[in-house]
């Protein structure tokens, strides 16, 4: 992985220290003030971690991975970014996906976009083509 491939696995990288370590404050602190938000940034955690290991390996199964957690994420940011600002009262406190990621810089909402486009322009070969160039 070379150029922006590396940049975007660093953010999702970062993003998914953030995520862990926010979420494990929440729960541990305060998990009975916003139960649901605190588990929505533990899920967040996990999408990101997951997404981070999965850019990062190589093949066709991993690849796989890497979209199902991506698409999965942008699909969080924008229902609980929706649901944030239409239903706040669902939301006492903030999760990662709040307001579309408005306490992350909105990083949250463009990283999946981001990550889509990278995964559709560098698509693993397939392993008849890897046999051939070896």
């Amino acid at each position: 992985m070379r150029g922006i491939g590396r940049v975007l696995v660093a953010v999702y990288g970062v993003l998914a220290l953030a995520a862990v370590g926010r979420s494990f404050v929440q729960i541990a602190s305060k998990f009975d003030e916003a139960p649901l938000a605190y588990a929505l940034s533990a899920l967040a955690a996990v999408v990101y971690v997951v997404a981070t290991v999965a850019l990062i390996r190589s093949g066709r199964g991993w690849y796989r991975v890497a979209w199902l957690t991506i698409a999965f994420e942008f699909a969080g940011v924008i229902v609980v970014g929706g649901l944030s600002i239409v239903e706040p009262s669902l939301f006492p406190h903030d999760t990662v996906w709040s307001r579309f990621g408005h306490g992350y810089l909105f990083i949250p909402l463009v990283l999946p976009v981001l990550g889509m486009w990278w995964l559709a322009t560098h698509r693993p070969v397939p392993a008849e083509r890897e046999a051939d160039a070896a």
